[in-house]
């Protein structure tokens, strides 16, 4: 008797179950911009999926950015990414809205940090 394997993961970072509100902005038309506020369903170095009230097509191109509150403006706090890009790989229909599937276009990972990239260097002198 023959079982089946189970699917094969194919994603390189974990997935979070988090809940992140999220404006959503895409190139239209000329001149025009889509712009929406949203819900990220879950999210990973490699991109998130989002909750969205109306439909993106397969490969379109987008911007996110993450609203934050007054305190992340202080000095003393460290930076942190509040603006991404994104291309959408699949939309799915779900019951009271789209679900759509992004590639970040670089991975959120340390690396790509600014103050990481400097330290790199500094160590391989």
């Amino acid at each position: 008797m023959k079982t089946k394997n189970p699917a094969v993961e194919r994603r390189r970072w974990p997935r979070l179950p988090l809940a992140i509100p999220v404006f959503v902005r895409s190139p239209l038309e000329q001149d025009k911009e889509f712009l929406e506020f949203a819900t990220a369903l879950n999210v990973s170095a490699g991109g998130m999926l989002l909750a969205l009230r109306h439909f993106l097509p397969a490969a379109a191109k987008i911007s996110l950015e993450i609203p934050s509150g007054p305190i992340a403006t202080l000095e003393p706090l460290p930076s942190a990414i509040r603006t991404l890009r994104a291309e959408v790989l699949r939309t799915q229909l779900g019951q009271s809205s789209h679900l759509v599937g992004l590639k970040f276009s670089q991975p959120l990972t340390i690396s790509n940090s600014p103050k990481a990239r400097k330290r790199k260097r500094l160590s391989s002198v």
